[in-house]
């Protein structure tokens, strides 16, 4: 069985051939850095913004239900993730194309013409992130040539369309990305796309935003984070 080739072009980032090793708390996920810090994931700190409305729908809906759409979720989420990030790399093969669960295979295909029509160039993909002026660390879905400017892709399945102002966190955390980028490498990436396939639509949901605005935000929750585990 032969790889499919990449349509994509790859380049590789200078300041990026680190790994980090990483673990889950009772506080979340942290990892270690090349430098022996450890750090916060920068999904713990982007869910601060979340935890409260989660709490309130998980005693509106029950535990049960609560806890068989999260797990149904993120299965979801976990298939797609893995597909889009091996079509980005050229190593989705035919057999797996095949092997698709229906769901998984027309969430893919939603993705797959977005990414076909919008990325030129893939330079990282599932790539290990620090910084240590945010203290916070992380791994990213990609980093990509999206409509022709440098920016942080993160993919996303949800069974309806959500809104931007719900989503916020997800904004947050890409913005966490975008700097810990700019820091190890020297090269400032300001775009934020986060690409949505949506279970109860034929197409995707794709927002693009600017790293700027969310900044601020993402410092509160890092404050929060710390003070709350000091």
């Amino acid at each position: 069985m032969q790889d499919t080739s990449s349509k994509f072009t790859r380049v590789t980032l200078p300041g990026l051939d680190f790994q980090l090793v990483s673990h889950t708390t009772m506080d979340g996920r942290v990892y270690t850095t090349p430098e022996g810090n450890i750090y916060p994931s920068a999904s713990t700190i982007s869910r601060i913004l979340t935890r409260d409305g989660i709490m309130a729908w998980r005693e509106r809906v029950g535990e049960a239900e609560a806890n068989k759409k999260t797990n149904r979720g993120a299965k979801r989420g976990t298939l797609v993730h893995t597909i889009c990030e091996k079509y980005l790399l050229g190593t989705l093969t035919d057999m797996e194309r095949i092997g698709m669960f229906p769901t998984t295979k027309e969430l893919f295909l939603q993705l797959k013409k977005e990414l076909d029509n919008r990325i030129g160039i893939v330079y990282a993909v599932e790539q290990a992130l620090y910084s240590d002026k945010l203290r916070v660390a992380g791994r990213t879905d990609a980093i990509v040539e999206w409509d022709g400017e440098l920016a942080i892709l993160d993919f996303k399945t949800s069974e309806k369309p959500k809104p931007l102002k719900w989503i916020v966190n997800y904004f947050v955390q890409t913005a966490a990305y975008a700097v810990m980028v700019e820091e190890r490498t020297g090269v400032p990436v300001n775009k934020l796309v986060i690409a949505m396939a949506v279970e109860e639509s034929n197409v995707p949901v794709v927002y693009i935003e600017e790293k700027a605005p969310y900044l601020s935000i993402l410092q509160q929750c890092i404050d929060t984070h710390y003070t709350e585990n000091s």
